[in-house]
Order: structure tokens, then sequence, then C-alpha cells
């Protein structure tokens, strides 16, 4: 009886010591890939002003079949997207000016100019983030148009 009680006093001293080590953290920084940072769109045009209204965020994944273009629309406020898969060509009504971007590539989205995205030979798949202001629709259809989704 007498060897036990060290060990029980180790075990007790100890224990919370052990316990502890097998859930630590490391502490460090995170690494950090700027995907996208702009002051205007894909097609050059330059991002105005912001609202002064209370901020909302808002970010989808939206889905788009093969051989598939989307409605004709606008954009009231900034956004960004990223192509998780497939690719995404974008087409700028006005100015005819397109441009296409593959998985892993992230773009900034036109404000008020009306334009349409188009997926490729696979289906696409494209996170799309907006910063809002409560109320506020992310995409508004073109005359005579579908909703964009």
């Amino acid at each position: 009886m007498h060897r036990s009680v060290p060990v029980l006093t180790a075990c007790l001293a100890f224990g919370p010591v052990l316990a502890t080590s097998t859930h630590a953290q490391v502490v460090a920084s995170g690494h950090r890939d700027i995907l996208l940072q702009a002051t205007h769109s894909w097609n050059g045009s330059a991002y105005e002003k912001y609202p002064t209204t209370q901020p909302e965020l808002m970010m989808i994944r939206l889905t788009i079949p093969a051989h598939t273009a989307l409605p004709w629309h606008t954009h009231p406020v900034p956004n960004a997207g990223y192509v998780l898969q497939g690719q995404l060509t974008i087409h700028d009504r006005d100015s005819g000016k397109t441009e296409t971007f593959h998985q892993g590539e992230a773009f900034a989205e036109s404000v008020n100019d009306i334009h349409r995205g188009e997926s490729g030979d696979t289906q696409t798949v494209v996170l799309l983030t907006y910063a809002l202001t409560p109320g506020t629709q992310p995409s508004i259809p073109a005359k005579g148009e579908k909703p964009e989704y």
C-alpha cells in the first residue's frame, strides 16, 4: 500500500498536465492568399461610392448547368465571385467585352452594367459574396429577362 501512495500522488500531480498537453494547440498566424482586391470590376468599371447605411453581407453558391447562359441582369452593389468548379464566361451586353474565369479564380463583378454569365462544357459552381444593405436585392433582371437565380 505504501508503494501505491507515491504513484497515486504522481498521477494526481501530473495528470492535469498530461491531459492538457494532449490538447495543446500551437498559436501561430495563418497563411493568407489574397484571391481578389479590386477598386473596379472585371470589365474595368470603377466602383464609385458605398452606401452609408448598415451593411448586410450575403454569400451564395450558384450552380449553372453545362452549356447554359444566365439571363441578362445587373447588380446594384459590389460583389465578388470565386469559381469552385468549371468555368464562367461573363459577357457585358453594352460593351461586348467578355472574360472567362476558371476553377480557382476570383473576379470582381460589375455594378449597374447589364451582363450575364455562361458555363462551359461542364457544370459551373460559383461562390458569390455580395456587399448589400438591408432590403437590397443582389441581382436585378434586365427588362424582359428572367431572374438570374
